[in-house]
Protein backbone atom coordinates (compact mmCIF):
# COMPACT_ATOMS: atom_id res chain seq x y z
CA UNK A 1 0.00 0.00 0.00
CA UNK A 2 1.40 3.32 -1.16
CA UNK A 3 2.48 5.94 2.12
CA UNK A 4 0.27 8.49 0.25
CA UNK A 5 -3.12 6.29 0.04
CA UNK A 6 -2.20 5.01 3.52
CA UNK A 7 -2.23 8.51 5.23
CA UNK A 8 -5.22 10.13 3.03
CA UNK A 9 -7.40 7.06 3.57
CA UNK A 10 -6.00 7.86 7.92
CA UNK A 11 -6.93 10.96 7.25
CA UNK A 12 -10.79 10.58 5.78
CA UNK A 13 -11.37 8.03 8.23
CA UNK A 14 -10.29 10.32 10.85
CA UNK A 15 -12.42 13.06 10.19
CA UNK A 16 -15.32 10.82 9.72
CA UNK A 17 -15.27 9.60 13.15
CA UNK A 18 -14.93 12.78 14.49
CA UNK A 19 -17.65 13.93 12.58
CA UNK A 20 -19.91 11.47 13.95
CA UNK A 21 -18.04 12.08 17.66
CA UNK A 22 -19.46 15.68 17.14
CA UNK A 23 -23.07 14.69 16.70
CA UNK A 24 -23.78 13.70 19.68
CA UNK A 25 -22.84 16.75 22.04
CA UNK A 26 -24.11 18.94 18.89
CA UNK A 27 -27.71 17.15 19.41
CA UNK A 28 -27.82 17.99 23.12
CA UNK A 29 -27.61 21.43 21.99
CA UNK A 30 -30.89 20.80 19.55
CA UNK A 31 -33.03 18.71 21.32
CA UNK A 32 -33.98 20.96 24.14
CA UNK A 33 -35.34 23.51 21.05
CA UNK A 34 -36.66 20.62 18.28
CA UNK A 35 -37.96 16.78 19.49
CA UNK A 36 -36.62 14.24 17.77
CA UNK A 37 -39.14 13.93 15.75
CA UNK A 38 -38.85 16.79 13.49
CA UNK A 39 -34.75 16.61 13.67
CA UNK A 40 -35.22 13.41 12.26
CA UNK A 41 -37.30 14.45 9.39
CA UNK A 42 -35.67 17.49 8.78
CA UNK A 43 -32.12 15.76 8.98
CA UNK A 44 -33.12 12.92 6.36
CA UNK A 45 -35.36 14.92 4.39
CA UNK A 46 -32.75 17.03 3.11
CA UNK A 47 -30.17 14.24 3.17
CA UNK A 48 -32.42 12.55 1.39
CA UNK A 49 -32.61 15.12 -1.53
CA UNK A 50 -28.74 15.34 -1.77
CA UNK A 51 -28.14 11.36 -2.05
CA UNK A 52 -30.69 11.34 -4.78
CA UNK A 53 -29.07 14.58 -6.47
CA UNK A 54 -25.85 12.64 -5.66
CA UNK A 55 -26.97 9.42 -7.18
CA UNK A 56 -28.07 10.73 -10.44
CA UNK A 57 -25.50 12.78 -10.95
CA UNK A 58 -22.97 9.53 -10.48
CA UNK A 59 -24.99 7.10 -11.96
CA UNK A 60 -28.06 8.71 -14.03
CA UNK A 61 -31.55 8.60 -13.80
CA UNK A 62 -31.89 4.85 -14.17
CA UNK A 63 -30.33 3.86 -11.02
CA UNK A 64 -33.62 5.62 -9.45
CA UNK A 65 -35.01 2.31 -10.99
CA UNK A 66 -36.37 0.17 -7.83
CA UNK A 67 -36.47 -2.76 -9.91
CA UNK A 68 -39.67 -4.13 -8.04
CA UNK A 69 -37.84 -3.93 -4.65
CA UNK A 70 -38.98 -0.64 -3.10
CA UNK A 71 -41.09 -2.62 -0.47
CA UNK A 72 -37.96 -4.02 0.76
CA UNK A 73 -35.98 -0.99 0.38
CA UNK A 74 -38.56 1.15 2.38
CA UNK A 75 -39.00 -1.32 5.13
CA UNK A 76 -35.06 -1.36 5.64
CA UNK A 77 -34.78 2.88 5.17
CA UNK A 78 -37.20 3.11 8.25
CA UNK A 79 -35.78 0.41 10.38
CA UNK A 80 -31.96 2.05 9.37
CA UNK A 81 -32.69 6.07 9.46
CA UNK A 82 -36.02 6.27 11.25
CA UNK A 83 -35.50 3.91 13.42
CA UNK A 84 -32.40 4.69 13.92
CA UNK A 85 -32.29 8.01 14.62
CA UNK A 86 -36.08 7.98 16.59
CA UNK A 87 -34.44 5.50 19.22
CA UNK A 88 -30.89 7.56 19.54
CA UNK A 89 -32.21 10.97 19.57
CA UNK A 90 -35.09 9.74 22.30
CA UNK A 91 -32.38 8.06 24.12
CA UNK A 92 -30.05 11.05 24.42
CA UNK A 93 -32.72 13.10 25.72
CA UNK A 94 -32.61 10.91 29.11
CA UNK A 95 -29.28 10.18 28.92
CA UNK A 96 -25.42 11.85 27.60
CA UNK A 97 -23.48 12.05 24.55
CA UNK A 98 -20.86 9.94 25.87
CA UNK A 99 -22.97 6.67 26.51
CA UNK A 100 -24.76 7.31 22.83
CA UNK A 101 -21.22 7.19 21.47
CA UNK A 102 -19.63 4.16 23.55
CA UNK A 103 -23.26 2.12 22.53
CA UNK A 104 -22.44 3.06 18.95
CA UNK A 105 -18.97 1.98 19.12
CA UNK A 106 -19.83 -1.61 19.70
CA UNK A 107 -21.96 -1.78 15.95
CA UNK A 108 -19.02 -4.09 15.29
CA UNK A 109 -19.61 -6.55 17.73
CA UNK A 110 -23.27 -6.87 17.73
CA UNK A 111 -23.32 -7.18 14.08
CA UNK A 112 -22.11 -10.68 14.92
CA UNK A 113 -25.06 -11.59 17.48
CA UNK A 114 -27.54 -10.24 14.48
CA UNK A 115 -26.19 -11.52 11.80
CA UNK A 116 -26.48 -15.01 13.68
CA UNK A 117 -30.18 -14.36 14.64
CA UNK A 118 -31.13 -13.22 11.01
CA UNK A 119 -28.86 -15.55 8.56
CA UNK A 120 -27.63 -18.38 11.38
CA UNK A 121 -24.16 -17.55 10.75
CA UNK A 122 -22.57 -18.25 14.27
CA UNK A 123 -20.16 -16.14 15.26
CA UNK A 124 -16.58 -17.27 17.16
CA UNK A 125 -16.83 -18.36 20.87
CA UNK A 126 -14.13 -15.19 21.15
CA UNK A 127 -16.11 -12.75 19.31
CA UNK A 128 -19.00 -13.67 21.57
CA UNK A 129 -16.97 -12.81 24.65
CA UNK A 130 -15.26 -9.82 22.99
CA UNK A 131 -19.06 -8.21 23.04
CA UNK A 132 -19.16 -9.52 26.80
CA UNK A 133 -16.45 -7.29 27.48
CA UNK A 134 -17.53 -4.51 25.41
CA UNK A 135 -20.89 -4.59 26.94
CA UNK A 136 -19.33 -4.39 30.86
CA UNK A 137 -17.56 -1.71 29.30
CA UNK A 138 -20.59 0.17 28.42
CA UNK A 139 -21.75 -0.18 31.99
CA UNK A 140 -18.82 0.65 33.30
CA UNK A 141 -19.33 4.11 31.72
CA UNK A 142 -23.18 4.28 31.98
CA UNK A 143 -23.24 3.46 35.82
CA UNK A 144 -19.65 4.56 36.85
CA UNK A 145 -19.39 1.05 38.32
CA UNK A 146 -22.67 1.14 40.46
CA UNK A 147 -24.84 -1.23 38.60
CA UNK A 148 -27.83 -0.69 40.66
CA UNK A 149 -28.62 2.56 39.90
CA UNK A 150 -28.42 1.82 36.28
CA UNK A 151 -31.84 2.98 35.63
CA UNK A 152 -31.86 5.53 37.89
CA UNK A 153 -32.72 9.20 36.84
CA UNK A 154 -34.15 7.63 33.57
CA UNK A 155 -30.72 7.03 32.03
CA UNK A 156 -30.94 3.89 31.85
CA UNK A 157 -33.85 4.18 29.77
CA UNK A 158 -32.07 6.39 27.27
CA UNK A 159 -29.35 4.15 26.97
CA UNK A 160 -31.37 1.56 26.61
CA UNK A 161 -33.13 3.13 23.52
CA UNK A 162 -29.81 3.76 22.02
CA UNK A 163 -29.00 0.56 22.03
CA UNK A 164 -32.16 -0.45 20.31
CA UNK A 165 -30.95 2.23 17.76
CA UNK A 166 -27.56 0.98 17.19
CA UNK A 167 -28.92 -2.62 16.43
CA UNK A 168 -31.54 -1.41 13.76
CA UNK A 169 -28.68 0.38 12.15
CA UNK A 170 -26.75 -2.89 12.18
CA UNK A 171 -30.16 -4.51 10.25
CA UNK A 172 -30.10 -1.80 7.96
CA UNK A 173 -26.27 -2.34 7.40
CA UNK A 174 -26.70 -6.23 6.68
CA UNK A 175 -29.68 -5.81 5.01
CA UNK A 176 -27.65 -4.26 1.95
CA UNK A 177 -26.96 -7.71 1.20
CA UNK A 178 -30.35 -8.51 -0.57
CA UNK A 179 -29.37 -5.95 -2.86
CA UNK A 180 -26.11 -6.90 -4.43
CA UNK A 181 -26.37 -5.45 -7.79
CA UNK A 182 -26.81 -2.11 -6.01
CA UNK A 183 -23.81 0.43 -5.55
CA UNK A 184 -23.16 1.72 -1.78
CA UNK A 185 -24.15 5.16 -2.81
CA UNK A 186 -27.85 3.48 -4.68
CA UNK A 187 -28.48 1.29 -1.74
CA UNK A 188 -28.25 4.42 0.94
CA UNK A 189 -29.89 7.21 -1.10
CA UNK A 190 -32.63 5.31 -2.10
CA UNK A 191 -33.37 3.69 1.26
CA UNK A 192 -32.87 6.98 2.84
CA UNK A 193 -35.56 8.48 0.48
CA UNK A 194 -37.58 5.52 1.17
CA UNK A 195 -37.69 5.96 4.77
CA UNK A 196 -39.47 9.71 4.36
CA UNK A 197 -43.17 8.33 4.27
CA UNK A 198 -42.75 6.87 7.56
CA UNK A 199 -40.40 9.52 8.99
CA UNK A 200 -43.12 12.22 8.27
CA UNK A 201 -46.04 10.23 8.92
CA UNK A 202 -44.46 9.46 12.43
CA UNK A 203 -43.36 12.92 12.84
CA UNK A 204 -47.24 13.68 12.16
CA UNK A 205 -48.98 11.27 14.43
CA UNK A 206 -47.14 12.64 17.17
CA UNK A 207 -47.63 16.43 16.39
CA UNK A 208 -51.56 15.35 15.77
CA UNK A 209 -51.42 13.35 19.84
CA UNK A 210 -49.71 16.29 21.22
CA UNK A 211 -46.90 14.60 21.85
CA UNK A 212 -44.38 17.22 20.63
CA UNK A 213 -45.67 20.23 18.98
CA UNK A 214 -44.64 22.14 15.28
CA UNK A 215 -41.21 24.19 15.86
CA UNK A 216 -41.83 27.36 14.78
CA UNK A 217 -39.54 29.19 12.35
CA UNK A 218 -37.56 30.87 14.99
CA UNK A 219 -36.99 27.61 16.79
CA UNK A 220 -35.27 25.92 13.42
CA UNK A 221 -33.45 29.62 13.02
CA UNK A 222 -31.72 29.12 16.57
CA UNK A 223 -30.07 25.70 16.21
CA UNK A 224 -29.43 26.41 12.72
CA UNK A 225 -25.67 25.90 12.88
CA UNK A 226 -26.59 22.61 14.71
CA UNK A 227 -28.43 20.96 11.97
CA UNK A 228 -26.45 22.25 9.49
CA UNK A 229 -23.70 20.25 11.29
CA UNK A 230 -25.84 17.26 11.63
CA UNK A 231 -27.01 17.16 8.14
CA UNK A 232 -23.95 18.23 6.59
CA UNK A 233 -20.78 17.17 8.32
CA UNK A 234 -22.77 14.10 9.88
CA UNK A 235 -24.59 12.73 7.00
CA UNK A 236 -23.17 13.76 4.12
CA UNK A 237 -19.63 14.80 4.78
CA UNK A 238 -18.57 11.42 7.18
CA UNK A 239 -20.38 9.26 4.98
CA UNK A 240 -18.55 10.29 1.75
CA UNK A 241 -15.08 10.36 4.01
CA UNK A 242 -16.03 7.08 5.50
CA UNK A 243 -16.61 5.29 2.33
CA UNK A 244 -13.82 7.05 0.24
CA UNK A 245 -11.31 5.99 3.43
CA UNK A 246 -12.46 2.65 3.17
CA UNK A 247 -11.44 2.54 -0.25
CA UNK A 248 -8.18 3.32 0.37
CA UNK A 249 -7.26 1.45 3.23
CA UNK A 250 -10.11 -1.63 2.96
CA UNK A 251 -12.66 -2.63 5.84
CA UNK A 252 -10.76 -4.46 7.91
CA UNK A 253 -8.23 -1.62 8.82
CA UNK A 254 -11.05 0.91 8.26
CA UNK A 255 -13.49 -0.44 10.84
CA UNK A 256 -10.62 0.28 13.68
CA UNK A 257 -11.58 3.87 13.36
CA UNK A 258 -14.92 3.81 14.37
CA UNK A 259 -12.91 3.79 17.89
CA UNK A 260 -12.19 7.28 17.23
CA UNK A 261 -16.46 8.43 17.68
CA UNK A 262 -15.77 7.73 21.22
CA UNK A 263 -12.53 9.32 21.35
CA UNK A 264 -13.88 12.66 20.30
CA UNK A 265 -17.04 12.30 22.20
CA UNK A 266 -15.03 12.19 25.55
CA UNK A 267 -12.54 14.59 24.28
CA UNK A 268 -15.02 17.58 23.48
CA UNK A 269 -16.84 16.70 26.97
CA UNK A 270 -13.69 17.43 28.59
CA UNK A 271 -13.13 20.62 26.89
CA UNK A 272 -16.89 21.76 28.19
CA UNK A 273 -15.52 20.77 31.67
CA UNK A 274 -17.24 17.54 32.17
CA UNK A 275 -15.15 15.54 34.62
CA UNK A 276 -15.18 11.79 34.08
CA UNK A 277 -14.50 9.30 36.65
CA UNK A 278 -11.54 6.82 35.79
CA UNK A 279 -13.82 3.83 36.18
CA UNK A 280 -15.49 5.33 33.07
CA UNK A 281 -12.50 5.83 31.11
CA UNK A 282 -11.34 1.96 32.60
CA UNK A 283 -14.64 1.21 30.93
CA UNK A 284 -14.10 3.15 27.06
CA UNK A 285 -10.93 1.26 27.05
CA UNK A 286 -12.70 -2.00 27.49
CA UNK A 287 -14.89 -1.08 25.07
CA UNK A 288 -11.69 -0.22 22.83
CA UNK A 289 -10.31 -2.84 23.34
CA UNK A 290 -12.60 -5.75 22.45
CA UNK A 291 -13.28 -3.74 19.23
CA UNK A 292 -9.21 -3.97 18.63
CA UNK A 293 -9.00 -7.77 19.45
CA UNK A 294 -11.87 -8.74 18.11
CA UNK A 295 -10.38 -7.37 15.15
CA UNK A 296 -7.39 -8.88 14.92
CA UNK A 297 -9.31 -12.28 15.29
CA UNK A 298 -10.86 -11.23 12.09
CA UNK A 299 -7.88 -10.89 10.60
CA UNK A 300 -6.17 -14.72 11.71
CA UNK A 301 -9.42 -15.46 10.50
CA UNK A 302 -9.29 -14.03 6.88
CA UNK A 303 -5.96 -15.51 6.27
CA UNK A 304 -7.15 -18.87 6.58
CA UNK A 305 -10.12 -20.48 4.65
CA UNK A 306 -12.65 -18.41 2.33
CA UNK A 307 -15.33 -18.97 4.17
CA UNK A 308 -13.95 -17.32 7.00
CA UNK A 309 -12.82 -13.91 5.29
CA UNK A 310 -16.62 -13.48 4.25
CA UNK A 311 -17.44 -13.55 8.03
CA UNK A 312 -15.10 -11.14 8.64
CA UNK A 313 -15.75 -8.95 5.87
CA UNK A 314 -19.24 -9.09 7.24
CA UNK A 315 -18.43 -8.32 10.51
CA UNK A 316 -16.21 -5.48 9.91
CA UNK A 317 -19.36 -3.60 7.73
CA UNK A 318 -21.25 -3.42 10.36
CA UNK A 319 -21.06 0.69 11.02
CA UNK A 320 -20.95 1.48 7.61
CA UNK A 321 -24.50 1.63 6.58
CA UNK A 322 -25.12 0.10 3.53
CA UNK A 323 -23.72 -2.95 1.50
CA UNK A 324 -20.16 -3.83 1.37
CA UNK A 325 -19.17 -0.74 0.90
CA UNK A 326 -22.17 1.39 1.97
CA UNK A 327 -22.80 4.99 2.24
CA UNK A 328 -23.18 6.42 5.91
CA UNK A 329 -23.68 5.41 9.81
CA UNK A 330 -26.95 7.24 10.31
Amino acid sequence: MKATNLLRGAGLLLLAATAWGGLFPVSMVTLPVLDPFHITAIRYGITAIVFIGLLTLAEGPRALNLEGRGLRAASLGTVGFGGFSLTVFIGLQYSRPEHGAIIMATQPLIAAVVAWWLRGVRPERATLAFLGVALLGVLLVVTKGHFTGLFAGGTGLGDVLMFIGAVCWVVYTLGAADFPSWSPLRYTALTCALSLPAIFGLTALATATGYVSTPSAGDIESVGWQLAYTIGIASVLGVLCWNAGNKLLGVTNGVLFINFVPVTVFAIRIAEGHRFQPIEFIGAALVIGALIANNLLARRAAASTPSDRRRERGLALSLRGGSPKPEGCG
